[in-house]
């Protein structure tokens, strides 16, 4: 990508689906994570002001060990169903009720990116409709004990069993319901590295 070159590319995250989804735009990266980055966000934010605000606050956080000539790439994902929150599980029960909820129903997924350089700074946020068919108490729980989706958000990936059985319909980026919406994310470092 031109203008992309200039930069040494840093993906601020440890999720597996994060780096496949980089990795499949082209773009040579280099993984650095810090311990511990708050991901907790004001009461008031609803919907895609989570993850953008979250995606901001990763990036603050690791400003200080920003170098000139890196482009830092931090992002946030929720699940977002009837004005709540389906962030990741704490535990097996929480995961199965989280699905529960989900069967049947319509829900939204938001990821909020931020791109950072030393010198600016450049969010945005993408959305994905996505419908899930009536799932059986014994499909869930098969889902949960099988994939262990402790790690996702609403516990459920989109590229597992469960989107294979669950999912009737998307209205929007298939690859943001994984964790980072690429094609925006290109589009977006196309027009930034342009200028």
């Amino acid at each position: 990508m031109k203008g992309l070159e200039k930069y040494k590319v840093i993906l601020a995250s440890n999720s597996p689906r994060r780096k496949e989804l980089l990795k499949g735009l082209g773009i040579d990266y280099e993984v650095r994570t810090l311990p511990d980055v708050d991901e907790s966000y004001p009461e008031s934010l609803k919907g895609a002001d989570i993850p953008l605000y979250i995606s901001k606050e990763k990036a603050d956080a690791y400003r200080s060990v920003l170098q000139p000539g890196e482009l830092m790439i931090t992002a946030d994902t929720i699940v977002w169903l009837d004005g709540c929150v389906l962030g990741k599980p704490k535990d097996r029960e929480e995961a199965l009720q989280m699905l529960r909820k989900l069967s049947g129903n319509t829900h939204e997924v938001f990821t909020g990116v931020c791109i950072t350089t030393t010198e600016w700074q450049h969010s945005f946020s993408a959305q994905t409709e996505v419908r899930f068919a009536t799932l059986s108490e014994e499909e869930i729980t098969y889902y949960v004990d099988r994939f262990q989706p402790m790690d996702k958000a609403g516990a459920y990936g989109v590229q597992e069993w469960i989107g294979y059985i669950g999912v009737e319909n998307i209205s929007g980026s298939y690859f943001n319901i994984m964790g980072l919406p690429v094609q925006r994310l290109y589009r977006e470092l196309k027009e930034l590295l342009a200028e």
